[in-house]
């Protein structure tokens, strides 16, 4: 799934995407760190995978779109 970072906090690597339909998902430390990125800008377009749904919805992956994602393709 794709989205466009939207805050990221370089101290906690905690922010958040927007959805394409403009809906804020945050995202934690963890979901960033396992993306292998350093840094994340507001606006960058990011590939992201999500757990949950409606209120509970959360990103458990984010890295950059040209990044792949080492769980796709996996059953």
């Amino acid at each position: 799934m794709q989205a466009t970072a939207f805050t990221f906090d370089p101290d906690t690597h905690a922010g958040s995407v927007l959805l394409d339909d403009g809906t804020p998902v945050p995202f934690d430390a963890a979901a960033f760190d396992a993306g292998g990125l350093r840094l994340l800008r507001p606006g960058q377009r990011v590939r992201i995978r999500t757990e949950g749904s409606g209120e509970s919805l959360r990103v458990v992956f984010v890295t950059l779109q040209t990044f792949p994602d080492p769980a796709e393709g996996q059953d």
